[in-house]
């Protein structure tokens, strides 16, 4: 066993003292929405040294079904396990995860780590740029393969909620878009504008300092006490567009040392993806 496992967020510091330790895996998660090659063609440029890639949509979602999923489905839990093994990664590795999106991406590989039953993945706090601007090494060789992991998926440690099931009265929603996303005031991706009822916001972008790094454990607890007292007796399930920023706030919750909830994992889009107003009723503060 690990004499310690980071599980929510760890330092460049932290990192960088680690970076020969072969127990540690780090994975680049950079990704854009506008460009879906353009993390994986960063990650080719310079990355992390000895870092892996995963890409959102290849790695950590299963293709998309038109009107029935939401744009980053979960993945086949056995795919992902099988995936884990390709980046070298065993039940007693230490995962770290970061991008270049304050860590809306790495934040998923998160998740799924601990949906796969894995709690020894960390987020890097500040993530490409708070390594580059504590100027540490970057490896701009071609990426090296690591010997295949020893990975076997455990019992899961996050609850998904199904589509079926979110408006159930036991359950507290909250959704991790911007507010104007949330209101219905602007909608850019997905074909309606809204929330689904009852959810309260508490945007991801939020559980951050204007450093680009994750605000404190008291913080963090100030910013969702409040929440939770509201959502008292009921479970806290996350969502967001289409099931990876709603993780951030998942994480903030861990580090905060706050019970994380459960996850809607289809989020918004899956819940638009079909146009059945009665079923999956949508909530527009802008009308």
């Amino acid at each position: 066993m690990m004499a310690k496992a980071f599980t929510t967020l760890i330092s460049v510091e932290q990192l960088s003292a680690q970076l020969n330790n072969a127990k540690w895996v780090v994975i680049d998660c950079r990704f854009s929405l506008a460009d879906t090659s353009q993390g994986e063609n960063h990650f080719a440029q310079s990355r992390i040294p000895g870092a892996q890639y995963a890409h959102l949509d290849k790695h950590m979602s299963s293709p998309i079904i038109a009107n029935v999923t939401g744009r980053h489905p979960l993945p086949d839990a056995q795919t992902l396990a099988a995936q884990f093994q390709q980046w070298g990664i065993s039940n007693d590795t230490q995962i770290i995860a970061y991008d270049d999106k304050a860590g809306a991406i790495a934040s998923r590989l998160w998740w799924l780590s601990r949906w796969l039953g894995h709690e020894a993945c960390a987020v890097l706090d500040g993530g490409f740029a708070a390594w580059k601007n504590a100027d540490l090494p970057l490896e701009t060789q071609s990426a090296g393969i690591r010997a295949t992991g020893q990975f076997q998926r455990a019992g899961q440690l996050m609850d998904v909620v199904k589509k079926a099931h979110v408006l159930n009265n036991s359950f507290c929603l909250l959704d991790a878009r911007e507010a104007e996303r949330y209101r219905g005031e602007r909608e850019p991706i997905d074909p309606v504008a809204g929330h689904i009822p009852g959810a309260l916001n508490a945007p991801f972008m939020d559980n951050l300092g204007s450093n680009g790094t994750f605000k404190s454990v008291d913080e963090l607890q100030s910013r969702f006490d409040p929440i939770l007292e509201k959502c008292s007796g009921k479970t806290l399930v996350h969502y967001c567009g289409s099931g990876v920023t709603a993780a951030h706030n998942m994480l903030a919750l861990a580090h905060a040392q706050r019970d994380t909830g459960a996850m809607y994992a289809g989020s918004f889009s899956e819940w638009v993806s079909q146009s059945d107003d009665d079923e999956f009723p949508v909530v527009r503060l802008a009308d």
